[in-house]
């Protein structure tokens, strides 16, 4: 089973030979190293580059122990290099060498070599690109499959792919487990065993139970507003203990880090300023989120507002929440409300509102009442569970199905 991921490929290619090293980055287990040793390989490949100049090294290979000594990985990738002629060097799990910055930034120094690597787990996080690089580093984040991406190998119809993927979320290999059994049991596995451990080795986290009581808390609250304090005191209602609100702000930066959640602001649209507090956050991946809940809470629309998330976040979007003036349009009743997403990429600008259903016309009114307090003339877009062709109102906001919005790239635009 070959899984297409031509966004993520497309941005490779895009970034051939521009002297900076290609980091491809994301959650553990998101296919990092299938676009980078599968998909960009055969590319490159099948456009003319001859096999000898693919330098392709998996250094979690015990094979490959020797090479993760600084000194030994870069003579034996400078050994390879014969001729002038540009060769590509793909590294995959770089932060399993010792000094990886400073093998990098010695290749780098070399004219023809061009340097794809990925890495994962607690010495290889998102702030480390940032900090260790700087400005010699080009990051390439990857997310789990995409519906769309989902859908294109799932043997049924899309409602039934739908109710996995909300379930069972993206992890790749979630797609080759043959029950429901094994799938809950890999991504349980997963979760304890991988995400949560690398977060725990990698800031000597006393008490690791706390961290995993922490994530129950915040996969309970997807898509609510939410800060460390409020967390606090819901987790010494669930576990009768303490653990004070900055120790849960570190706790939360540490997940954020580890690609595991994603934290989502909240921004004054009339006042154009981000506000402190509350925030919301998100998981990168639902199968997780709902392993960390044993699978008990489905709120489908809580997580179809989760999906929609990470779904701007993959077509290259900044996403905050939307805070608006609502008595900007007349009404009575409170001050402000609240836009579901504020969508930014470059000078393009979209207002969502996640809506799981919409059965009646006050309710329509319901989501429509923060979008048209919103005064600039950007598109606004209500996103809905119920299967209904798009439409447009006079006031120029587009209600659109939630199949509609996920499996067509360009339905922002529609």
């Amino acid at each position: 089973m070959e899984i297409k991921r031509d966004l993520y490929l497309n941005k490779l290619i895009a970034r051939r030979q521009n002297r900076l090293v290609k980091v491809i980055t994301g959650i553990r287990r998101c296919g990092k190293s299938y676009l980078l040793n599968k998909l960009f390989c055969d590319y490159l490949r099948d456009s003319g580059v001859r096999s000898d100049h693919i330098i392709q090294l998996a250094l979690d290979s015990i094979t490959n122990a020797a090479l993760l000594q600084p000194d030994a990985l870069y003579n034996w990738v400078r050994g390879k290099m014969t001729d002038d002629d540009c060769y590509y060097v793909l590294l995959d799990e770089i932060q399993l060498v010792t000094n990886f910055v400073g093998v990098l930034n010695g290749l780098l120094q070399l004219p023809n070599a061009d340097i794809y690597v990925t890495g994962s787990n607690s010495r290889f996080l998102s702030s480390d690109i940032v900090t260790e690089f700087r400005g010699r580093g080009d990051e390439v984040r990857v997310y789990p499959l995409s519906f769309a991406e989902f859908c294109s190998v799932y043997n049924g119809d899309k409602a039934d792919a739908w109710r996995d993927y909300y379930t069972y979320g993206g992890l790749p290999l979630v797609l080759l487990q043959q029950s429901d059994e094994a799938k809950e049991s890999y991504l349980k596995g997963q979760l304890a065993n991988v995400y949560v451990n690398d977060i725990v080795e990698r800031y000597n986290i006393a008490n690791p139970p706390y961290l995993s009581v922490l994530t129950e808390i915040v996969a309970s609250d997807i898509g609510s507003l939410t800060n460390p304090l409020k967390l606090s005191n819901s987790f010494k209602s669930v576990l009768n203990a303490g653990l004070t609100d900055k120790t849960v702000a570190a706790y939360l930066g540490y997940m954020q880090d580890a690609f595991l959640i994603q934290k989502s602001r909240r921004y004054d649209v009339k006042g154009k300023k981000y506000l402190s507090s509350p925030s919301k956050y998100y998981f990168t991946d639902l199968g997780l989120r709902n392993a960390a809940l044993n699978f008990r809470q489905q709120e489908e629309p809580h997580i179809m507002e989760n999906i929609v998330y990470l779904e701007l976040l993959r077509r290259g979007f900044s996403v905050d929440v939307g805070v608006v003036d609502a008595r900007g349009d007349g009404s009575t009743g409170q001050r402000t409300a609240e836009v579901d997403f504020v969508a930014n990429r470059g000078s393009k600008r979209y207002y969502l509102q996640s809506a799981y259903s919409i059965p009646t016309a006050d309710k329509e009114q319901q989501e429509k009442r923060p979008l048209g307090s919103i005064k600039d003339f950007f598109k606004r877009i209500i996103v809905v569970g119920d299967n209904i062709k798009p439409k447009r109102d006079d006031n120029g906001i587009v209600t659109m199905n939630i199949y509609d919005f996920l499996l067509n790239d360009n339905s922002l635009d529609w």
